[in-house]
């Protein structure tokens, strides 16, 4: 039974925690743009007619 008296106090100190951890996640825009890295990752980034890659290319 005393266990009980740490544990909930601990408890909701853990969910305050995690509940501002997300509040503070959703204004800094972390969840804005969920797609992008979906589409990101289907983009070809090693075409040569891209002048960047151009550049990249030649220092290697």
């Amino acid at each position: 039974m005393e266990a009980l008296y740490l544990l909930i106090p601990l408890g909701i100190v853990v969910i305050v925690v995690a509940v501002v951890a997300f509040i503070l996640t959703v204004k800094s825009g972390q969840y804005d743009d969920l797609d992008g890295a979906a589409y990101r990752i289907l983009m070809d980034d090693d075409d040569p007619r891209i002048p960047a890659n151009n550049q990249r290319n030649k220092v290697k």
